[in-house]
């Protein structure tokens, strides 16, 4: 049973700190994981624009953001300029391919994507999606196979691209196992492989949930696996850094579960994908994340 690992680089710290610390965690597992990378500029002090959506601080006040994320962090588009991710951090990204870790596109500008795909027209959205494949192209001197939206955001347009743009799959979505995307009645040649489980951030704070006792409460949930597998999201800036035992114990745990931990590239190769179910994308709430995520919802059955 595959368990794959996919990582979130969000943030220029992200990347310079909590990326070579989980490289070095994973293969001192020998744990594979497929690691996305955010491309443009770190506005993650932008997000305070979020103050008025519903469950905004409360995540902020349990997930302990300043603590996770650093003051400077937090002030990168406002107070403080906003760094380029994928120039200046390049190496460090080509370091995670040659440790032999599948590398792909979270996105361009994290925080603008969040916040304004679910609203934003087609050419928007192309202009972001191309920026971030140029970037990625100049970088690793490939086109990039695996896309992962920001904060499982998207849009129609966004949908389509994922096709048109190369990719082979997609984990943009929160779901239950893998499956050929259907929105507003159009199918996406691009197979979704979306987040199955919880993620710590949403996790700890909430039915008494610490630091302490989550890796135990999450094993809890995998112990009994679907016949696909799970798909887990973590973050650089999580558990490359001050959640990294808290992973060392997951990693532990799903081991002695019997999971093999692996990439998306892996899992994926583990399925019979010409008899993947079609399903349809919704929009709703996930526990513990504010806001409206991208779901998978209904199978489609033919003649239903």
């Amino acid at each position: 049973m595959k368990l794959a690992l996919k990582i979130d680089v969000d943030t220029y710290r992200g990347t310079r700190q909590g990326v070579p610390r989980l490289v070095k965690i994973l293969t001192a597992h020998g744990a594979g994981a497929t690691f996305l990378f955010s491309l443009g500029p770190d506005h993650t002090g932008r997000a305070i624009k979020r103050v008025f959506r519903p469950g905004f601080f409360g995540k902020v006040r349990r997930t302990s953001v300043l603590k996770h994320y650093g003051l400077k962090t937090l002030l990168y588009g406002t107070l403080l300029p906003a760094p380029d991710i994928g120039r200046e951090c390049a190496d460090a990204m080509r370091n995670v391919r040659d440790a032999g870790f599948e590398v792909g596109i979270h996105t361009w500008d994290h925080v603008l994507w969040q916040d304004e795909v679910a609203a934003a027209d087609a050419q928007w959205t192309r202009g972001q999606m191309e920026r971030a494949c140029a970037r990625f192209e100049e970088i690793f001197g490939e086109p990039a196979r695996v896309h992962g939206a920001a904060g499982w955001q998207m849009n129609r347009y966004a949908y389509r691209l994922t096709q048109r743009l190369g990719f082979n799959y997609c984990s943009d979505t929160r779901g239950s196992g893998p499956f050929i995307p259907i929105y507003q009645a159009e199918i996406i040649a691009c197979p979704q492989l979306p987040t199955t489980l919880p993620t710590l951030d949403e996790m700890i704070g909430v039915d008494g949930v610490t630091g302490a006792n989550v890796a135990e409460r999450l094993l809890e949930l995998s112990r009994h696996p679907p016949v696909t597998g799970h798909v887990f999201t973590l973050h650089a800036e999580l558990e490359g850094m001050k959640l990294a035992p808290v992973f060392e114990k997951l990693m532990e745990g799903w081991r002695a579960q019997g999971y093999e931990l692996t990439s998306l590239h892996d899992y994926l190769e583990s399925l019979a994908t010409r008899n993947l179910p079609r399903h349809e994308i919704a929009a709703g709430p996930v526990p513990g994340r504010a806001g409206a995520l991208a779901l998978q919802g209904r199978e489609f059955l033919a003649g239903a």
